[in-house]
């Protein structure tokens, strides 16, 4: 027999308030080896005595056995000298302890109700029956209720809430799911819902008398309060839309499971497994056209659409074709979609560019006009977290908004940060992103940072995530635009190193970042508008990058924005813009006969005005952008003079495009400032000279999308005759057009380039941050080195 040895094991990931310890305690026991674990700060150790081979084997059941939320990145294993070694009896969890060493620290996301406890909440004979905060160890909040580490219960919001006997003989049970599972609660010492004066069942009651009849309920969630109304009435669909501000931005809708997504949305099994994933994220699908029973008239506007629920409103997702769905995330969540049977608009608790409300007071005033009830409860939450927003590409799942379930997760960065740092991330779809070592934990999604109420929830994040995590930043990253109020924040931070990067570099590097890529790659970024090193606005860019620099070999053609900010908000005005101003690239603008059916269903004072702004050119700054040629295109097309959100005609242009396939447009590429340059000016002229002859718009679309993917393919192709490298980042809000991204990377990838595009880390400005973190920690690692 071999000489039993003892060993100490370091486990590092995402190992604390996932169940890891009773994972190990279990594995230990029944391979019968003697030892203790126990959490430190953000990581578990353990200590284990038995055979060699027996050790071997916990530590590779360790590394590949792990609980369903773990993710071990690291075991470190130590020999304990003999003469250290004490005499060990049983296999023990002991209590955490503190090593503020061990850096940087990994916060949990939280996680959707775990089958166990779905069975439970609607088990008559369980104690948990119907109780809304049921979880254990595989699911419930983490994030959310968490105040430091070691992640234990009095460092949690739940240390008001004492256990019961029943729940402490759990919580003590290695054993059982709910060993250490922080959250643990029950009926009899947990948290409990409240409707004003009622309490419990009643108060649960209340909530859905007062959905069923239309109503909208203000209801606190894991993360934030959350909006909640029937998505089959269309006047309960409509009077949200008019109180909450949201006059055409597509709404969420949560159903009951996963075969109700399938009366609503075709599902593809990539699709199937995100929605049903601990995540729980909004996953953006395909809707179902509505088909009503022979011989049923239209519904009134006081009248449901679906009697249970298979038909939604129509004004739950105008403009578009997609819908986005999820699955309930919380117990909570299941009995309201039991007890009402229909789907359900669960969208964020806040007025439209406001940061969502999670402190009870502060929901009853912003939501006091929005809401006809409030069905809250008395568990804190610790941090705000919006609902992750997906969509799928094939069998490749796109993170649109990283927030709820997987944000604070760190993700990679392929050059370790010499220096903690932060990168301030953008002024819209706002994160920011600590970094130390080879971790970037990218925080939870802001939103627009003009609002001051979203700045202040931006600062709150940032303290709440240095603390928990240990990144004291002594770098900090930040956007060229001197008016984004994260780069004046940055401006204001006592750190000693303050590094500039380009919007777009940014984009293009986050990309390259989360697949590890270290060598010069081909960057293609396409978005709204950022600011270029040259001082005029950049969107529409082919750049050949590294982590550490880039240049310029590619853009589209310029127009002026008319109004400058008016010009994002109206479609209009940049089609006007192109029309009357785009940049001479030797191929004439559309003629005034061709354009003057678009300007006349215009206000003529407004076409007037705009044409005056340009030819003088006052305040009409001048940008490259693909984002505003979108615009211009869905507005040429009528799919929409003004927006009353960010990409909203470019969704339009998607939608009316569907699936046609179409030849593309003329396009012409010609060389200016030595860069190779699209000029746009033939294909609006030929999107014009359709409209004249009776084109179909859906044609029109499918053809403009065609074109700027042939468009993409060529100026990638020049670039790499010209020696750019075969390895391609697709960056950029405009990404997020699955049609616009399969067209792209369908066409490089048959000039054998490899593409890659983002998957966990937003293609739009809710990556800047990670990829402002990946800049800067390289270049710093450049800097030690030359150092």
């Amino acid at each position: 027999m071999s000489e039993r040895i003892t060993q100490h094991i370091e486990v590092f990931g995402r190992v604390q308030g996932v169940g890891f310890r009773p994972h190990v305690h279990r594995t230990a026991t029944a391979l019968g080896l003697d030892g203790w674990v126990r959490n430190v700060d953000g990581h578990v150790e353990l200590t284990a005595s038995g055979r060699p081979a027996v050790l071997r084997d916990l530590v590779a059941r360790i590394r590949k056995q792990a609980p369903p939320l773990a993710a071990v990145r690291h075991v470190r294993v130590t020999d304990v000298p003999s003469d250290m070694t004490r005499t060990l009896g049983g296999f023990a969890v002991r209590a955490s302890h503190t090593d503020a060493a061990v850096l940087p620290r990994e916060i949990p996301p939280d996680a959707a109700t775990c089958e166990a406890c779905l069975r439970e909440l609607f088990d008559t004979g369980d104690r948990r029956y119907r109780y809304p905060f049921i979880n254990c160890a595989d699911c419930g909040p983490r994030a959310t209720v968490i105040d430091d580490l070691p992640y234990d219960r009095e460092s949690t919001t739940m240390r008001r809430f004492p256990l019961c006997p029943a729940c402490a003989a759990e919580y003590e049970d290695p054993a059982g799911r709910r060993f250490h599972a922080e959250p643990v609660a029950c009926p009899v010492c947990g948290p409990r819902l409240a409707w004003g004066g009622l309490r419990e069942d009643e108060a649960l009651r209340a909530a859905v008398k007062t959905v069923a009849s239309g109503g909208i309920v203000a209801v606190k969630g894991i993360g934030g309060y959350q909006l909640v109304c029937d998505a089959t009435h269309p006047v309960a669909v409509a009077e949200l839309r008019r109180r909450k501000r949201r006059p055409a931005k597509p709404f969420a809708v949560m159903v009951s499971d996963l075969a109700a997504a399938r009366r609503l949305a075709y599902l593809s099994r990539t699709e199937h497994d995100v929605l049903a994933s601990p995540q729980g994220p909004v996953v953006l699908l395909s809707a179902r056209l509505p088909r009503r029973p022979q011989g049923h008239s239209p519904a009134r506007p006081d009248e449901r659409v679906g009697g249970t629920g298979t038909l939604i409103a129509p004004e739950v997702h105008p403009g578009t074709h997609r819908i986005g769905l999820f699955l309930p995330t919380t117990g909570l969540h299941h009995l309201l979609l039991r007890e009402l049977d229909r789907p359900l608009i669960v969208t964020s608790g806040n007025l439209t560019d406001e940061p969502i409300a999670t402190d009870d007071a502060e929901a009853c005033r912003t939501l006091e006009a929005v809401a006809d009830g409030f069905l809250t409860h008395d568990r804190p939450i610790r941090a705000r977290y919006d609902d992750s927003v997906v969509q799928t590409v094939r069998r490749s799942v796109l993170t649109l908004r990283r927030a709820r379930g997987y944000a604070p997760a760190p993700l990679p960065l392929p050059v370790p940060a010499a220096l903690p740092l932060v990168g301030t991330g953008a002024q819209l779809k706002h994160t920011f992103t600590l970094a130390e070592r080879g971790r970037a934990h990218l925080g939870p999604h802001t939103g627009d940072l003009a609002d001051a109420a979203t700045y202040d929830a931006f600062q709150t994040s940032y303290r709440d995530l240095t603390r928990l995590t240990g990144v004291a930043p002594r770098a900090v990253a930040h956007d060229l635009h001197p008016g984004y109020a994260s780069t004046q924040w940055a401006y204001a931070q006592p750190t000693e190193h303050r590094i500039p990067v380009q919007h777009h570099h940014a984009h293009v590097a986050a990309v390259a970042a989360e697949h590890g890529l270290k060598r010069p790659f081909l960057g293609v970024a396409y978005d709204g508008l950022g600011l270029g090193d040259d001082g005029t606005l950049w969107g529409g860019e082919i750049l050949v990058a590294d982590l550490t620099d880039y240049r310029r070999v590619g853009r589209f053609g310029r127009a002026p924005l008319p109004g400058g900010e008016a010009a994002i908000r109206n479609p209009a005005r940049m089609a006007l813009g192109y029309l009357y101003g785009a940049e001479p690239l030797g191929v004439p603008r559309p003629a005034p006969w061709l354009s003057q059916p678009f300007t006349r269903r215009l206000d003529v004072r407004e076409v007037d005005s705009v044409h005056a702004m340009v030819e003088r050119g006052v305040n009409c700054p001048r940008a490259s952008s693909a984002g505003r040629l979108f615009d211009a295109a869905a507005s040429l097309l009528g799919l929409g003079n003004a927006v009353s959100y960010e990409g909203q005609a470019a969704v339009a242009l998607e939608s009316a495009a569907g699936n046609l396939r179409t030849d593309a447009l003329p396009w012409r590429l010609t060389r200016a400032d030595g860069l190779w340059v699209y000029d746009p000016s033939p294909t609006l002229t030929a999107l014009l000279e359709g409209l004249a002859n009776q084109a179909e718009v859906p044609h029109l679309a499918a053809a403009f999308h065609t074109t700027v993917a042939e468009v993409t393919a060529a100026l990638v192709e020049r670039a790499v005759a010209a020696g750019a490298p075969h390895t391609v980042c697709l960056g950029g809000g405009c990404f997020q057009n699955r049609r616009l991204l399969t067209d792209v990377s369908r066409l490089l990838r048959a000039q054998g380039l490899r593409v890659l595009t983002g998957n966990a880390v937003p293609v739009n400005d809710g990556g800047i941050s990670y990829g402002q973190a990946a800049v800067a920690s390289a270049l710093l690692a450049n800097q030690a080195t030359e150092g």
